[in-house]
């Protein structure tokens, strides 16, 4: 296992190639936006990891890069690059404003 970055992996901001594979049409999508929606496709153990990537690759808070996020899969040209990846985050999105909702009025969700 190599060291140095949250996962045990290097992950390099230059090599967006990692981040942006697929088949489909680019244009009208930002680099930027791409590599976020290329991020997002991984999966992470730690919540603590994620952020830390995400300070190292992209030079933003945690906060601001969900904000980004929350605004780029509502796009789109976002849908039409991935999606998959676009439809699952709109409904963890919906799910959690449901849980939110639902704190806020006492009310228990079946799951």
């Amino acid at each position: 296992m190599k060291s140095s970055s949250a996962r045990g992996q290097r992950l390099d901001p230059v090599d967006s190639d990692q981040f942006t594979e697929t088949g489909t049409e680019t244009e009208g999508l930002p680099r930027r936006d791409r590599e976020i929606l290329g991020f997002e496709r991984q999966w992470w153990k730690y919540a603590g990891a994620k952020e830390q990537a995400i300070r190292e690759l992209f030079d933003m808070s945690a906060t601001r890069y969900y904000q980004v996020l929350n605004g780029l899969i509502d796009r789109p040209d976002a849908l039409a690059f991935d999606p998959m990846l676009v439809k699952r985050l709109r409904r963890l999105r919906a799910s959690r404003q449901r849980q939110r909702s639902a704190r806020r009025l006492g009310i228990e969700l079946e799951r």
